[in-house]
């Protein structure tokens, strides 16, 4: 990596002051020591999170966020879309784009005030996504929005005003897979190639033709320095409760960087008194190291310890597009209901432009999910899975990438939580004026051994009649309008 002096004196006082905090705290880099960390309990509380992918690729605004490498991948639509829009990739790179990224209408307040209004309880935008602009002021690299393109620091802006509405603050880091993103600008003429702009485009080192194929050459140790030091400087520097990564750190040469993060981060927390966590996937952190986050997928059933699935509001791009395929809300809310039931949280992800103003459809989306909460929120926030985490006839997939995989969810689909030993069951879908029918809750299924006192709808305010057999709990039609799911508190005797 290309550092100037003050740069690299950076680094290497900010790589001094991490080995220092991990040697004086209470975890110490290496896995077994790291095994002492506890989900906060906010976190398990909360349920619900906004995750924010926003960045220069909001510019182009085309096919979804990796247009920052597809641009420079020969034969591809966004190859062609750019070259055709903006000109030869030697006159208007990337990098071109910063000067149009202007956020002249973002207003974190608005942002923050929207995401409460939504229901969620944290909030984690991308403070650097694979294309290596940095959403934050950073000593490390002049390429970000405090020196160049919008001149703010988003990351302080929008901490600031989440935390002033009581909303827990995190940031996600996707730097490492920066090494390979621009590999294809090494393949024909482009601005990739010039040395003016090593420091923004990076290695460039031959990448994988599935994003997901881990069969590369590894980081040399002056990126994983790089790396480990930017990520260090957004732990100190904006005291996130949350640190959320990306897949490719899984690679075998950032473990020792990772145990020397976690540590450092989890030692920074200790001295705050701050209870924060770290977000991976696939077996990027051993169990119970970190918080597991399965992305655009869910689980088949309950998973301990708690666990997070990350998604977007649509199902083509995690950033805002022109042809946005947006998912329906109330799968949004059944995925929801699914994941918590399940000792899970949601982590969805909205689209910003580049002005800084929010899609219409993306904001109408999460002031229904939120008015869906304020009703029936206690079936959510504060509660724990049940015994079993449901019944009915719509098998979800488990595991990643599995958005849209699965058939629609009926009122059939019950999922329980349970909260102060009352129980809830809620139908992924509104029953209309059929009759609910849960197996589980039947007196021969042994599960629910207490006797019921009462059944209430949540947001309805009549008596719901209900009848409890051997094979099954009925709760008998209430004929309502929508489609989204309905909850009913089981209180018992």
């Amino acid at each position: 990596m290309k550092l100037s002096e003050q740069q690299q004196s950076k680094q290497q006082s900010i790589l001094s002051q991490a080995r220092q905090v991990s040697e004086q705290g209470p975890f110490q880099p290496n896995w077994e020591s790291l095994k002492q960390f506890q989900v906060p309990e906010w976190y398990e509380r909360a349920k619900f999170g906004i995750f924010i992918h926003w960045g220069l690729f909001a510019v182009p605004a085309f096919h979804n966020e990796w247009y920052s490498r597809n641009m420079y991948q020969e034969g591809t639509p966004e190859w062609k879309h750019h070259a055709e829009t903006f000109g030869p990739h030697t006159d208007f790179g990337y990098k071109d784009f910063i000067p149009m990224f202007k956020a002249e209408k973002f207003n974190a307040d608005q942002w923050a005030d929207l995401f409460v209004k939504s229901g969620a309880r944290y909030v984690i935008p991308v403070a650097e996504h694979h294309d290596g602009f940095q959403m934050y002021g950073s000593e490390l690299s002049e390429w970000n929005a405090v020196q160049m393109g919008p001149r703010k620091d988003i990351i302080a802006e929008l901490g600031a005003a989440a935390r002033a509405r009581g909303l827990k603050f995190g940031v996600s880091s996707h730097r490492a897979e920066h090494w390979w993103f621009f590999d294809g600008g090494r393949k024909f003429p482009s601005d990739v190639q010039d040395p003016a702009f090593e420091s923004f485009y990076g290695p460039a080192a031959p990448g994988p033709e599935d994003h997901h194929d881990p069969a590369l050459a590894p980081p040399d140790a002056a990126y994983l320095d790089d790396w480990l030091a930017r990520t260090c400087e957004l732990a100190d520097k904006y005291e996130p409760d949350i640190v959320y990564f990306d897949w490719w750190i899984q690679q075998h040469a950032f473990e020792p960087y990772l145990q020397q993060f976690a540590s450092y981060y989890y030692n920074l927390g200790a001295e705050r008194k701050q209870p924060v966590a770290i977000n991976y996937k696939y077996k990027s952190f051993p169990e119970g190291t970190a918080i597991y986050d399965v992305e655009r997928g869910q689980l088949k059933g309950i998973r301990e310890p708690f666990w997070q699935t990350d998604t977007a509001v649509s199902y083509n791009s995690w950033c805002y597009v022109k042809e946005q395929h947006y998912k329906p809300v109330e799968d949004i809310v059944s995925d929801l209901v699914d994941i918590v039931s399940k000792n899970g949280s949601l982590l969805l992800n909205i689209g910003p432009k580049a002005d800084g103003t929010l899609p219409d459809e993306e904001i109408a989306m999460l002031e229904t999910i939120g008015e869906w909460l304020s009703l029936n929120g206690e079936a959510i926030y504060d509660s724990k899975h049940w015994t079993i985490y449901g019944e009915g006839p719509t098998a979800v997939p488990d595991g990643a990438f599995s958005d849209g995989k699965r058939d629609k969810f009926t009122h059939k689909d019950i999922r329980f939580t349970v909260q102060d030993h009352v129980l809830y069951a809620i139908t992924l879908r509104n029953p209309g004026a059929e009759d609910i029918v849960i197996e589980s809750l039947g007196e021969a299924a042994g599960l629910f051994k207490q006797d019921i006192a009462r059944i209430d709808r949540l947001g309805w305010d009549g008596d719901v009649q209900w009848e409890r057999g051997q094979d099954a709990l009925t709760i008998r039609g209430v004929e309502t309008e929508g489609v989204l799911p309905v909850v009913f508190r089981i209180t018992p005797a």
